[in-house]
């Protein structure tokens, strides 16, 4: 992108940003949604994603009134910590995926808005980790935090076009892998988990069979899963491949042939990037489809 486009963007981007009633902002948390509250115009509710055994931090520039805090399910979540001007939350194993519940806060100071209003919609595997919520005006730091974030964004997206475009124009077989720089010297490692990976029991597939791969740029897991009795088919939508650390690894693709019939069996491949800084293990694997049934894997590491 040349670099008066770039300028044009940002421009935009302040522009949009200052004539918003409700918007998401640049925080000083590196990392971390924002949200910004205006007393004008009716109030807005926003959607924060939560996920059972993760937590979501909502960081406030104002006091909140302890008393004032109304959370729907509330005996539905592990943790529910208020601070002065925080609010902690963890979900229980009892939430289901796609469960939607409302949260209101009142402010203490009595300026507006008087309160915020969000829904914390439950997903599989993710989950918000921080939040920032302001009800005041911008400053430029904030700004200026952005804009960086943008162009690191940009960038970002520049490569990640590039490896797209080399892809694509890469030969396939073994000579694509090699004109991409996937596959070096060193060949493709592979490594049979089955008898390591630990399977939650609140695993709606069981995970028969389990091999890891790996190669100089990318990483693969494959796994045979059976549906069983009486089951729908299942059909993934999407994978997580997470740390001890919580860190995540970037998925690149989750590959299935065909939806998994009643009791029956398929395999499923999920392909990530392989960090610099080399493997570290183990992580936790983590399929959904669209709808309730989840499969997780712990203990999974690589060659």
């Amino acid at each position: 992108m040349h670099s008066s486009s770039i300028v044009v963007l940002l421009g935009l981007v302040f522009t949009s940003a200052a004539a918003s009633a409700q918007s998401e902002f640049s925080a000083s948390i590196q990392g971390a949604r924002r949200i910004e509250l205006r007393p004008e115009g009716s109030p807005a509710v926003f959607e924060i994603v939560v996920s059972a055994g993760l937590s979501t931090g909502l960081y406030f520039d104002s006091d909140l009134m302890r008393d004032g805090i109304e959370l729907e399910g509330r005996e539905r979540f592990t943790l529910v910590d208020v601070g002065q001007a925080t609010l902690r939350l963890v979900p229980s194993s009892r939430v289901m995926p796609g469960e939607r519940f409302r949260l209101f806060v009142r402010f203490k100071d009595g300026a507006a808005p008087l309160s915020a209003s969000f829904f914390l919609r439950v997903h599989p595997a993710k989950a918000d980790p921080l939040i920032e919520i302001y009800r005041a005006k911008r400053t430029i730091e904030t700004y200026q935090q952005e804009a960086t974030e943008i162009r690191s964004e940009l960038m970002h997206c520049q490569q990640e076009n590039s490896r797209l475009r080399a892809e694509h124009d890469a030969p396939g077989g073994l000579t694509g892998l090699l004109a991409t720089g996937t596959l070096d010297e060193s060949g493709i490692a592979a490594r049979l988990v089955a008898k390591d990976v630990l399977q939650s029991s609140g695993n709606a597939l069981a995970a028969t069979f389990v091999v890891t791969y790996r190669a100089k740029k990318e990483i693969a897991v494959a796994v045979h899963l059976a549906t069983k009795a009486g089951d729908q088919p299942w059909s993934a939508k999407g994978a997580i491949l997470r740390s001890k650390s919580g860190a995540e690894l970037k998925v690149l693709r989750v590959w299935q042939e065909q939806p998994i019939p009643m009791a029956e069996l398929r395999r499923i491949v999920i392909e990530a990037e392989a960090p610099e800084a080399g493997i570290q293990g183990p992580y936790a694997l983590t399929l959904w489809e669209d709808g309730p049934r989840t499969v997780t894997l712990g203990n999974v590491v690589f060659p």
